[in-house]
C-alpha cells in the first residue's frame, strides 16, 4: 500500500504481486585487510594533530603586559669616592715572588731608540681628492713580477710544442722535396718530338678523311652530333700540332 496515496484511492484495491529483484552481493576485495594494515603501518601517531589529550591552559594564566621583557638588575647607590680601578702599587711594594732585576730599562730603551734603524713608512697612494689611502703593493703599480727568476722565460710546454711543430715542418719539407724529385721534368729528344708530331698529323688526316666522308645533307641528330665531334677533334689536333711546331724544346713531367 502506497503511504502517499489516501485510503480511498482505487489503486489500493488492486492486489500488488510485484516483488523487487534481489540485489547482487557487493564485491569485496580479498586484499582489503592487507591494504588496511599497510596504511596503518605508514601512519604515525600524533604526527600532525598532536597528542590526543592536551591540558587546556587556565583562563587565569593569560599573557600580561611587559611579562616577557628582561628585568634589570637592582639599582645601586652611586658613590663618587669609590675607586674605579685598583690603586697603583707604591714604591715600597715588592713583587709577589720576590724576583728583582738590576736592569736599567730607561737607559736600555734610550739606547735602542738611538741605535735602532728608523722604521720606513708604508708606501701608499691617494686616488681621490678626499684623501682615500690605499696600499701600493697590491695595486699593481709596483713592478713585482718582473723581479722573479722565471720572468720572461718560455714555459716548457711551449718549447716542447715548438719542437714538435719544427719536426713536423721538416718532415713535410722532406716529403715535398722527394715528390718534386720524383715528378721532375724530362726533356723530349728531337726524335721523340718528331715522332709525336708525325703521329698527331696522321691522326688529323684520319679524322679529316672521316669528316670528308660525311653525307652532304645533315638532316638527323646523330649526323649533327658526329659532325660536331669530328670538328672538335680536328680543332684539338690542329692546336696540338701548332704548339709542338712552335716550340723546339719540350719538357714533360714524369709520372
Amino acid at each position: 500500500m502506497d503511504p502517499t496515496c489516501p485510503s480511498e484511492c482505487i489503486y489500493n484495491l488492486i492486489p500488488s504481486d510485484l516483488k523487487e529483484p534481489p540485489q547482487p552481493p557487493r564485491y569485496i576485495s580479498i586484499f582489503k585487510a592487507t591494504v588496511k594494515d599497510d596504511m596503518q603501518k605508514a601512519k604515525t601517531a600524533m604526527k600532525t594533530m598532536g597528542p590526543a589529550k592536551v591540558e587546556v591552559p587556565s583562563p587565569k594564566d593569560f599573557l600580561k603586559k611587559h611579562s616577557k621583557e628582561k628585568t634589570l638588575p637592582p639599582k645601586k647607590k652611586f658613590d663618587r669616592n669609590m675607586p674605579k680601578k685598583p690603586a697603583v702599587p707604591l714604591r715600597t711594594d715588592h713583587p709577589v715572588m720576590g724576583i728583582q732585576s738590576g736592569k736599567n730599562f730607561i737607559n736600555t730603551n734610550a739606547a735602542d731608540v738611538i741605535m735602532g734603524v728608523a722604521k720606513k713608512p708604508k708606501p701608499i697612494y691617494v686616488d681621490k681628492r678626499t684623501g682615500d689611502k690605499h696600499d701600493v703593493e697590491p695595486s699593481g703599480l709596483v713592478p713585482k713580477y718582473i723581479n722573479k727568476k722565471d720572468y720572461g722565460v718560455t714555459p716548457e710546454y711551449i718549447c716542447r710544442r715548438n719542437e714538435e711543430i719544427k719536426k713536423a715542418q721538416e718532415e713535410y719539407d722532406r716529403y715535398i722535396q722527394e715528390n718534386l724529385k720524383k715528378a721532375a721534368m724530362k726533356r723530349l729528344s728531337d726524335e721523340e718530338r718528331e715522332a709525336v708530331l708525325q703521329g698527331l698529323k696522321k691522326n688529323w688526316e684520319e679524322v679529316h678523311k672521316e669528316f670528308q666522308s660525311l653525307s652532304v645533307f645533315i638532316d638527323s641528330i646523330p649526323k649533327k652530333i658526329r659532325k660536331q665531334r669530328l670538328e672538335e677533334e680536328m680543332k684539338q689536333l690542329e692546336h696540338d700540332i701548332g704548339v709542338i711546331e712552335k716550340h723546339k724544346i719540350i719538357y714533360i713531367a714524369n709520372k
